[in-house]
């Protein structure tokens, strides 16, 4: 059972910046990819950042173009979120997932709060 550990989030004002991390557990050898979804109050699940093991090939929402970071440190199967430049609707409960030979594996009910206030 592949488990996956976060860690990071918090509360931050308007404009500031934390870094969410994700580690998945050392027994998993096939990774396709890992990312980072959110659920904001009042919207449906959105998937925020993913980067592809195989290729490196990085994607994000529309909404966090140019303010977030997706990065990964393969040899400790981790991988980060830099968010810079946070705004309130921003604001959720960020969930960590793992693409592992075609299986999701995600944090769901574990998630991590990120509360950026005005």
């Amino acid at each position: 059972q592949v488990q996956l550990v976060e860690s990071g989030g918090g509360l931050v004002q308007a404009g500031g910046s934390l870094r969410l991390s994700c580690a998945a557990s050392k027994t998993v050898f096939r990774i396709n990819a890992m990312g980072w979804y959110r659920q904001t109050p009042g919207k449906e699940r959105e998937l925020v950042a993913t980067i592809t093991y195989r290729n490196g090939a990085i994607n994000y929402a529309d909404s966090v173009k140019g303010r977030f970071t997706i990065s990964r440190d393969s040899a400790q199967n981790t991988v980060y979120l830099q968010m810079n430049s946070l705004k309130p609707e921003d604001t959720g409960v960020y969930n960590c997932y793992a693409d592992v030979i075609g299986k999701i594996v995600a944090t769901w009910g574990q998630g991590t709060q990120v509360t950026v206030s005005s």
